[in-house]
Formats: structure tokens, C-alpha cells, sequence
């Protein structure tokens, strides 16, 4: 897998990515959310690809306190061969060499596999809950 900026070229691809692991949902317009990445720390948008296919995604953060992993994506067909675990890996290394002590990462309550995805490669819970407030609506 090669690991590289997100270009505008990819947006279909990304997409469709995004599609396909359930990770688009009606209040989050992704071509809005893709948009509002390139603006800020646009070479944290990442892509990795396969033979020119894009097959997956990592959209980071670093706001100087806490990193952030959003639309972390691999393909169903790529899952279970390491491409996660080395996306993650190129993720960790990024907010490290920035001076993150620590990464902050969202999962679906419903979404289990995830959970235990993470759980198995060192990540825990914190014991906090996550509140939101539309500042924008994207419909």
C-alpha cells in the first residue's frame, strides 16, 4: 500500500470508500466535509492505494493539545491484511513527529467490530462522553 495526500481526483474514490464501510451518514455531506479538510491541514487527508486504487483513508488532526483520526477507512476487500494496521501506524507517526502526546479517535457505539479492532491493537476507552452541536448544517 502507498500512502499519499488526498487529491481532489480522489473524491469519487474517497467517497465510495466511505460508502462502502458505512461510514457516511445524512447529516455529514462528504464532498462538504472533504472541502473543509482541504482548507485545514490538508496534508493530513491521506490516502492509501493498491495498483492506483484508492483503498483507503485517514483524515488526522493536531489542534496542539490532541490528535484526531476521522474517515479512517479500508476497503472490505483490503480488510484483514495488515492495510489498517500500517494506515494507523503512518497516522501515529505523523501526530508523534508533530509533538501529539496523544491520539483521540470517535467510534460508533453500534459499531463493534471497530471496538474490538481497537481494543486488540492497544487502544482503550477513556471514560468520557463526546457531545456535538451543529454549528453548520450541511443539508
Amino acid at each position: 500500500m502507498r500512502i499519499r495526500p488526498f487529491e481532489l481526483s480522489d473524491q469519487k474514490a474517497v467517497i465510495d470508500l466511505w460508502r462502502s464501510t458505512n461510514l457516511l451518514r445524512p447529516w455529514n455531506d462528504p464532498v462538504k466535509d472533504i472541502a473543509r479538510k482541504c482548507k485545514f491541514q490538508p496534508e493530513l487527508f491521506v490516502v492509501g492505494e493498491v495498483d492506483q486504487r484508492v483503498m483507503a483513508s485517514a483524515m488526522i488532526g493536531y489542534d496542539g493539545h490532541r490528535g484526531s483520526l476521522y474517515y479512517f477507512a479500508v476497503d472490505p476487500e483490503f480488510q484483514s491484511k495488515g492495510f489498517g494496521k500500517a494506515l494507523l501506524a503512518y497516522t501515529e507517526s505523523v501526530l508523534e513527529q508533530m509533538g501529539c502526546p496523544k491520539l483521540n479517535l470517535l467510534v460508533r457505539s453500534d459499531n463493534h467490530d471497530a471496538q474490538r479492532y481497537y481494543e486488540q491493537i492497544s487502544y482503550s476507552r477513556d471514560d468520557a462522553l463526546v457531545f456535538g452541536k451543529r454549528l453548520i448544517a450541511d443539508n
